[in-house]
Protein backbone atom coordinates (compact mmCIF):
# COMPACT_ATOMS: atom_id res chain seq x y z
CA UNK A 1 0.00 0.00 0.00
CA UNK A 2 1.65 3.42 -0.64
CA UNK A 3 2.02 5.73 2.01
CA UNK A 4 0.84 9.49 1.61
CA UNK A 5 3.69 10.70 3.07
CA UNK A 6 6.17 9.54 0.24
CA UNK A 7 4.69 11.06 -2.30
CA UNK A 8 5.90 14.84 -2.91
CA UNK A 9 2.40 16.89 -3.49
CA UNK A 10 4.30 19.46 -5.67
CA UNK A 11 3.70 20.52 -9.16
CA UNK A 12 0.51 20.37 -12.00
CA UNK A 13 -2.23 18.49 -10.52
CA UNK A 14 -4.54 17.50 -13.50
CA UNK A 15 -7.71 17.03 -13.10
CA UNK A 16 -9.98 14.91 -15.81
CA UNK A 17 -12.96 16.45 -17.57
CA UNK A 18 -16.49 14.53 -18.04
CA UNK A 19 -15.18 12.48 -21.06
CA UNK A 20 -16.79 9.54 -21.79
CA UNK A 21 -14.41 7.99 -23.76
CA UNK A 22 -11.82 6.26 -22.15
CA UNK A 23 -9.40 5.74 -25.15
CA UNK A 24 -9.48 9.42 -25.39
CA UNK A 25 -9.06 10.26 -21.86
CA UNK A 26 -6.48 7.60 -20.99
CA UNK A 27 -4.76 8.96 -23.74
CA UNK A 28 -4.66 12.84 -22.96
CA UNK A 29 -3.73 11.58 -19.59
CA UNK A 30 -0.51 9.59 -20.19
CA UNK A 31 0.65 12.38 -22.84
CA UNK A 32 0.01 15.33 -19.51
CA UNK A 33 1.94 12.69 -17.12
CA UNK A 34 4.82 12.65 -19.72
CA UNK A 35 4.57 16.61 -19.91
CA UNK A 36 5.19 16.87 -16.14
CA UNK A 37 2.04 16.20 -14.23
CA UNK A 38 2.78 15.34 -10.95
CA UNK A 39 -0.61 14.46 -9.87
CA UNK A 40 -4.01 12.96 -11.48
CA UNK A 41 -7.59 13.02 -10.09
CA UNK A 42 -10.29 11.22 -12.02
CA UNK A 43 -13.30 13.56 -11.89
CA UNK A 44 -16.59 12.34 -14.21
CA UNK A 45 -19.72 13.90 -11.93
CA UNK A 46 -22.41 12.08 -15.12
CA UNK A 47 -20.42 8.52 -14.94
CA UNK A 48 -22.69 5.61 -14.11
CA UNK A 49 -20.75 3.01 -11.88
CA UNK A 50 -19.71 0.78 -14.96
CA UNK A 51 -17.81 3.66 -16.73
CA UNK A 52 -16.43 4.94 -13.13
CA UNK A 53 -15.04 1.51 -12.48
CA UNK A 54 -13.34 1.37 -16.00
CA UNK A 55 -11.75 4.57 -16.86
CA UNK A 56 -10.36 4.77 -12.68
CA UNK A 57 -9.02 1.56 -13.93
CA UNK A 58 -7.57 2.38 -17.00
CA UNK A 59 -6.19 5.36 -15.57
CA UNK A 60 -4.65 4.04 -12.33
CA UNK A 61 -2.65 1.69 -14.79
CA UNK A 62 -1.07 4.73 -16.87
CA UNK A 63 -0.39 5.97 -12.95
CA UNK A 64 1.23 2.83 -11.97
CA UNK A 65 3.66 3.16 -15.27
CA UNK A 66 4.65 6.08 -14.53
CA UNK A 67 4.77 6.40 -10.58
CA UNK A 68 2.10 9.18 -10.29
CA UNK A 69 -0.27 9.31 -7.66
CA UNK A 70 -3.74 8.86 -8.76
CA UNK A 71 -6.40 10.38 -6.71
CA UNK A 72 -10.30 9.65 -6.73
CA UNK A 73 -12.48 12.21 -6.73
CA UNK A 74 -15.32 11.46 -4.01
CA UNK A 75 -16.15 7.74 -4.03
CA UNK A 76 -14.43 6.30 -1.16
CA UNK A 77 -15.57 2.77 -2.40
CA UNK A 78 -13.91 2.75 -5.24
CA UNK A 79 -10.99 4.09 -4.04
CA UNK A 80 -10.40 1.73 -1.65
CA UNK A 81 -11.52 -1.36 -4.17
CA UNK A 82 -8.48 -0.19 -7.12
CA UNK A 83 -6.19 0.53 -4.08
CA UNK A 84 -6.01 4.25 -5.73
CA UNK A 85 -3.38 5.89 -3.22
CA UNK A 86 -5.68 8.75 -2.54
CA UNK A 87 -9.42 10.62 -2.22
CA UNK A 88 -10.40 14.25 -2.76
CA UNK A 89 -13.80 15.16 -0.66
CA UNK A 90 -15.70 18.25 -1.79
CA UNK A 91 -17.65 20.17 0.21
CA UNK A 92 -21.08 17.64 0.02
CA UNK A 93 -19.08 15.14 0.11
CA UNK A 94 -18.62 12.61 3.22
CA UNK A 95 -16.41 14.44 5.94
CA UNK A 96 -12.65 14.53 6.02
CA UNK A 97 -12.91 12.18 9.13
CA UNK A 98 -14.99 9.50 7.90
CA UNK A 99 -13.27 9.50 4.50
CA UNK A 100 -9.91 8.90 6.80
CA UNK A 101 -11.09 6.37 9.35
CA UNK A 102 -12.49 4.46 5.97
CA UNK A 103 -9.33 4.59 4.07
CA UNK A 104 -6.45 4.38 6.47
CA UNK A 105 -3.83 6.71 7.51
CA UNK A 106 -1.53 5.67 4.44
CA UNK A 107 -4.12 7.14 1.73
CA UNK A 108 -4.12 10.74 0.15
CA UNK A 109 -6.86 12.58 1.01
CA UNK A 110 -7.57 15.90 -0.27
CA UNK A 111 -10.32 18.62 0.83
CA UNK A 112 -12.24 21.37 -1.47
CA UNK A 113 -12.34 24.47 0.89
CA UNK A 114 -13.15 26.67 -1.92
CA UNK A 115 -12.47 30.23 -0.29
CA UNK A 116 -13.07 29.70 3.47
CA UNK A 117 -9.77 29.66 6.04
CA UNK A 118 -11.70 27.62 8.60
CA UNK A 119 -12.51 24.67 6.18
CA UNK A 120 -9.34 24.29 5.49
CA UNK A 121 -8.53 24.54 9.45
CA UNK A 122 -10.75 21.67 10.18
CA UNK A 123 -9.77 19.89 7.11
CA UNK A 124 -6.23 19.72 9.00
CA UNK A 125 -7.08 18.91 12.39
CA UNK A 126 -9.43 15.82 10.54
CA UNK A 127 -6.50 14.68 9.35
CA UNK A 128 -6.28 16.16 5.50
CA UNK A 129 -3.15 15.11 3.41
CA UNK A 130 -3.57 18.49 1.63
CA UNK A 131 -5.87 21.71 1.09
CA UNK A 132 -7.86 22.93 -2.41
CA UNK A 133 -9.20 26.22 -2.48
CA UNK A 134 -10.92 27.49 -5.87
CA UNK A 135 -12.80 28.72 -7.87
CA UNK A 136 -10.27 31.80 -8.39
CA UNK A 137 -11.36 32.37 -12.24
CA UNK A 138 -14.15 31.85 -14.20
CA UNK A 139 -13.74 28.37 -15.36
CA UNK A 140 -14.84 26.40 -18.83
CA UNK A 141 -15.55 23.02 -16.82
CA UNK A 142 -16.94 24.14 -12.71
CA UNK A 143 -19.40 26.42 -11.85
CA UNK A 144 -18.45 28.73 -8.66
CA UNK A 145 -20.74 30.44 -6.76
CA UNK A 146 -18.20 32.60 -5.30
CA UNK A 147 -14.54 34.05 -6.36
CA UNK A 148 -12.22 33.23 -3.75
CA UNK A 149 -9.56 35.84 -2.75
CA UNK A 150 -5.89 34.99 -3.75
CA UNK A 151 -4.98 36.21 -0.47
CA UNK A 152 -6.42 32.87 0.90
CA UNK A 153 -3.21 31.04 -0.35
CA UNK A 154 -0.72 33.31 2.10
CA UNK A 155 -2.88 33.34 4.90
CA UNK A 156 -3.09 29.31 4.73
CA UNK A 157 0.33 28.98 4.14
CA UNK A 158 0.97 31.42 7.63
CA UNK A 159 -1.20 28.59 9.70
CA UNK A 160 -1.52 25.55 7.87
CA UNK A 161 1.11 22.93 7.65
CA UNK A 162 -0.28 21.49 4.19
CA UNK A 163 0.18 21.00 0.51
CA UNK A 164 -2.34 23.59 -1.38
CA UNK A 165 -3.92 23.19 -4.44
CA UNK A 166 -5.38 26.28 -6.22
CA UNK A 167 -8.04 25.49 -8.92
CA UNK A 168 -10.57 26.99 -10.77
CA UNK A 169 -10.19 28.54 -14.62
CA UNK A 170 -6.25 28.06 -13.74
CA UNK A 171 -3.83 29.12 -17.14
CA UNK A 172 -0.30 29.56 -17.56
CA UNK A 173 -0.97 33.10 -16.73
CA UNK A 174 -3.39 33.65 -14.09
CA UNK A 175 -1.52 31.10 -11.90
CA UNK A 176 1.39 33.17 -11.52
CA UNK A 177 -0.08 35.12 -8.34
CA UNK A 178 -0.79 32.18 -6.81
CA UNK A 179 2.56 30.38 -7.21
CA UNK A 180 4.07 33.93 -5.79
CA UNK A 181 2.47 33.25 -2.62
CA UNK A 182 3.00 30.03 -1.77
CA UNK A 183 0.80 27.48 -3.91
CA UNK A 184 2.04 24.15 -3.87
CA UNK A 185 -0.43 22.80 -6.54
CA UNK A 186 -1.92 24.03 -9.79
CA UNK A 187 -4.64 22.32 -11.23
CA UNK A 188 -5.93 22.15 -14.52
CA UNK A 189 -8.51 20.48 -16.37
CA UNK A 190 -9.29 22.78 -19.26
CA UNK A 191 -5.76 23.99 -19.77
CA UNK A 192 -4.19 20.62 -20.64
CA UNK A 193 -6.97 18.42 -21.44
CA UNK A 194 -8.53 20.95 -24.02
CA UNK A 195 -5.48 21.80 -25.67
CA UNK A 196 -4.33 20.32 -29.06
CA UNK A 197 -1.57 18.94 -26.94
CA UNK A 198 -1.97 18.27 -23.43
CA UNK A 199 1.76 16.92 -23.10
CA UNK A 200 2.96 20.48 -24.62
CA UNK A 201 0.59 22.05 -22.13
CA UNK A 202 1.71 20.18 -19.20
CA UNK A 203 5.38 20.75 -19.87
CA UNK A 204 4.46 24.29 -20.20
CA UNK A 205 2.98 24.31 -16.20
CA UNK A 206 5.91 22.17 -15.00
CA UNK A 207 8.32 24.50 -16.36
CA UNK A 208 6.73 27.65 -14.93
CA UNK A 209 6.68 25.69 -11.37
CA UNK A 210 10.22 24.68 -11.67
CA UNK A 211 11.28 28.07 -12.31
CA UNK A 212 9.02 29.92 -9.54
CA UNK A 213 10.15 27.39 -7.37
CA UNK A 214 14.08 28.02 -7.86
CA UNK A 215 13.10 32.22 -7.13
CA UNK A 216 11.59 31.31 -4.19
Amino acid sequence: MSEAKQWSLRGLYIVTPDWDDTDKLVGATEQAIKGGATLVQYRHKTADAELRKEQASALLQVCRRHNTPFIINDYVDLCIELDAEGIHVGGTDASVAEVRAQVGKDKIVGASCYGTLQLARDAYAAGATYVAFGGFYPSRVKKYEFKTAPEIVAESKKEIPLPIVVIGGMTQENCLPLIAQGTDMVAAISSVYMTDDPQAAARGFFQLMNRSALLQ
